[in-house]
């Protein structure tokens, strides 16, 4: 365990034991149809690259990169689209994957933007879910681990870009961020 960290949250084995369940229960859903999934950027880009390895069916992706915490532990509130879709949605059936949902404000303004763009269905994955933190009224349809409310890193989440690389969650020392 890296000396930044209080504990392990989520060993890699739990980690890619779920992922394959979300990849399998995916599938299944969708049987006979293609789906779009949209990593929103950074964080999700590991867990994207594991969950589509899961899938059966035909899989395209695509990213965004949005910004509400800039360099600190908090949301900031205010949503910023860094990096749009390369390729029109309308009429796909898309799949927003995220690293964590928290507040639910930066989730909240991607399904509202996504929407607008008229694909056949829109739903969201994510890997992480803090459901007592939530400000904003989001609907999660797959969802990995739901978490206590605690700064955690590791598996594509970072604080100030760091800790992305761990093959787990962690929760990061208050030491740390504070």
């Amino acid at each position: 365990m890296h000396p930044d960290l209080d504990k392990v949250l989520i060993t890699e084995q739990e980690v890619q034991k779920r992922i394959r369940e979300l990849g399998e229960q995916i599938s299944c859903d969708y049987a006979g149809k293609e789906i779009l999934v949209v990593g929103i950027l950074k964080g999700a880009a590991v867990f994207l690259a594991d969950l589509v390895r899961y899938i059966s069916i035909p899989v395209y992706f695509d990213f965004m990169a949005v910004s509400s915490y800039g360099a600190g532990s908090a949301s900031s509130g205010v949503v910023r689209i860094l990096k749009d879709l390369d390729r029109p949605i309308e009429g796909r059936h898309v799949i927003i994957v995220e690293d964590i949902v928290d507040t639910g404000l930066t989730l909240n303004y991607l399904v509202q933007s996504l929407q607008s763009r008229n694909p056949a269905s829109l739903k969201v994955c994510t890997l992480l879910d803090k459901p007592e933190r939530r400000v904003a009224k989001v609907k999660v349809d797959y969802n990995g681990f739901d978490i206590p409310d605690q700064f955690v890193v590791g598996y594509g989440l970072d604080y100030n870009e760091r800790y992305r690389n761990f093959p787990y969650i962690g929760v990061l020392k208050r030491s740390v961020y504070t």
